[in-house]
């Protein structure tokens, strides 16, 4: 019987590997097609092919960088960085579209001399064959990798299989410009190269403005956010979860903040006990870190607070700016009122201010408000 101990690969382990394993493949692939096609190119005389050969190479230096930026971006956390490397994703991702991006502009130019200057193209059976074979093995190809992107959460993956299924159409574009050639004569080879540097060239741009996107950081996705809140207020002492912000690390790398609504007869032992519960909770059931906890107490014995906090809701709503209000607290005895209100990207929060201010401070004169702006980050309701 074996008593040694079993080692289990850790996700992120098995995540790195696998795009690993698939960007190898991508490289031995798009190198053999290039190679293949260049051959072509040179022996035919055409710009089209030379270009489609171009883009292939293009797409295995994408995946040596993918490669190298995983390695890097699983570097395990440390005093300088203790949050980990995961971002070094994004930036390997903006090489990559950098080298997209002069891979279309170099083709575009390319195919306006032979535009210029044309040449006369000499294809052969063999040729059109083994075009036909490399389009056949860029949609297998795309569909791969696309589908291992997906299973592991990668962008710079699926961004390269989605890359290659359009590879396949442009691919299949000068195959039909070389039959059209063949079969009556006309050539149309530095056009369709033309027609794919701008496809080339698109698809750098926009590669470049999702990863920057995601480095300036963008609003977090609605199915998270709600699973987060579903899970926060099924607690029977949560009446409301609030102000949720995730921050990202990389790919699944997250942590989060966010505000609690608890009745203000809680002990701060009774509270302590929840948010440790609640953050377990969150990082089994999302893989998210519950990084800060606030609190909003709300009033649990007085109906007369709970009339005014339903008139100061109606009032602040009636704006469509005001996305949402929540911790509101009132203090009878110091005559103090404190709420939150989200506000919309529509209107400037001093300016919105103001108006809450001077609307609720003329229907409740005897009190002093401390209304508090919060920016419409995951707000869903």
């Amino acid at each position: 019987m074996n008593n040694e101990p079993q080692i289990h690969e850790t996700p992120e382990a098995n995540r790195d590997r696998v795009i690993v394993r698939t960007s190898v493949i991508g490289i031995l692939a798009n190198v053999l097609l290039a190679a293949f096609k260049a051959g072509i190119g040179i022996l035919s005389h055409s710009i089209a092919v030379i270009l489609d050969a171009v883009n292939n190479l293009s797409d295995a230096l994408s995946s040596i960088i993918t490669i190298v930026g995983t390695k890097l971006a699983g570097r395990l956390p440390d005093k300088k960085h203790p949050l980990g490397y995961g971002r070094i994703e994004y930036l390997s991702a903006m090489i990559v579209s950098g080298i997209v991006l002069y891979a279309g502009i170099t083709s575009a130019v390319e195919s306006v001399k032979k535009i210029i200057h044309p040449e006369t193209p000499e294809y052969s059976v063999i040729s059109l064959v083994i075009i036909a074979v490399a389009v056949i093995v860029k949609i297998l190809l795309g569909r791969y990798v696309k589908a291992q992107g997906k299973k592991v959460n990668s962008g710079s993956l699926t961004a390269s299989g989605s890359d290659a299924m359009f590879d396949a159409i442009l691919s299949a574009s000068v195959l039909a410009s070389a039959v059209i050639f063949m079969v009556s004569g006309v050539s149309l080879e530095a056009y369709v190269g033309a027609v794919i540097s701008v496809f080339i060239v698109k698809s750098g741009v926009e590669m470049m403005i999702e990863t920057l996107n995601e480095i300036l950081g963008v609003r977090a996705d609605k199915e998270t956010t709600d699973r987060i809140k579903a899970l926060l207020t099924e607690e029977p002492e949560v009446s409301g979860a609030y102000d949720l912000v995730l921050y990202n690390y990389g790919p699944d790398k997250n942590l989060a903040s966010v505000h609690l609504e608890l009745p203000d007869s809680m002990t701060a032992r009774e509270i302590d006990r929840l948010t440790r519960k609640l953050e377990g909770k969150v990082y089994r059931e999302t893989g998210v870190i519950l990084a800060g906890v606030g609190l909003y107490s709300y009033n649990t014995e007085d109906d007369e607070t709970a009339r005014i906090r339903n008139d100061v809701r109606e009032l602040v709503l009636a704006h469509d700016w005001a996305v949402q209000l929540h911790g509101f607290y009132l203090d009878t005895e110091t005559k103090e009122m404190t709420f939150d209100v989200v506000l919309s990207f529509d209107i400037v929060p001093k300016e919105a201010l103001n108006i809450l201010y001077a609307e609720i401070g003329k229907a409740y004169p005897g009190y002093t408000l401390r209304i508090a702006p919060d920016v419409d980050v995951s707000t869903t309701d």
